[in-house]
């Protein structure tokens, strides 16, 4: 009877193999490393960009130190030239999460433009124009913000709105008007005072009782038209009328 012949046993020589594919790949990431890097910051605008509603961003650079590399690696997308005008809405959406003032300031992010929203006495009490101490550190965070993007923002609009006092009857003209041109204007002043951004970019408008975003017979309901609304713009966005922004900031 014929003995059958073993086949040569693996001596491992797929570990070999698999080493150096392992040594290959190491250093091609260290290539790529070495020739590109990635700041934190900007690469967390450039996920959000793409995903506005995510509760949280992926990180994956764990050095904040930002480094020029050498080289540019072709075809690649660098978060460096993510806009500044991008910069300035996510700055101030974590500025508003930051003081827990979600429930007063609404911020939506446009073709071109941010537009925020401050709800009822975050500025001023009923009645008055005289800013709260609460809103001057709010608009100081603001102007902050808007001064690393100052070069970046066409206009900033400031719209004054007050709410209907009774649900059947209109507000006194002169005083409804004035009440919202005084507190558009001592927003726009307040945030002009700050010299973050050239004043001819500054413009305050005032709509009284007029532009409500929600009916006005319930107490909850006129709370909400009783706002100052910022329009920011970018250098070369179109013009848009207030309906506009509306249809895509309320609808």
């Amino acid at each position: 009877m014929k003995k059958k012949v073993r086949p040569p046993e693996d001596k491992g020589k797929w570990l070999t193999t698999y080493s150096d594919t392992i040594t290959l790949l190491m250093c091609f990431f260290v290539l790529l490393y070495s020739i590109s890097s990635v700041d934190a910051a900007k690469w967390e605008i450039v996920v959000k960009s793409f995903n506005p509603d995510a509760a949280a961003t992926s990180q994956i650079v764990t050095d904040q130190t930002e480094t020029a590399g050498d080289n540019d690696v072709e075809g690649s997308t660098s978060p460096a030239i993510v806009d500044e005008f991008d910069e300035l809405y996510y700055s101030l959406k974590k500025e508003v999460e930051l003081q827990q003032l979600e429930a007063d300031v609404e911020i939506i992010k446009g073709d071109g433009f941010t537009f925020i929203t401050f709800r009822n006495n975050i500025f001023f009490n009923g009645d008055s124009y005289i800013l709260r101490e609460n809103g001057k550190i709010i608009l100081d965070s603001l102007a902050r913000i808007v001064k690393g993007s100052s070069k970046t923002i066409g206009e900033i609009q400031i719209l004054g709105h007050t709410s209907q006092a009774r649900p059947n009857e209109t507000n006194d003209v002169k005083f409804d008007r004035f009440l919202a041109s005084n507190r558009a204007t001592e927003v726009l002043t307040y945030i002009q005072m700050k010299d973050v951004i050239e004043p001819s970019k500054l413009v305050a408008s005032s709509y009284g009782q007029f532009r409500p975003v929600s009916p006005f017979d319930t107490t909850e309901n006129r709370a909400k038209n009783r706002r100052v609304e910022i329009v920011i713009t970018k250098n070369d966005a179109v013009t848009r009328a207030l309906d506009e922004y509306y249809e895509e900031v309320y609808s």
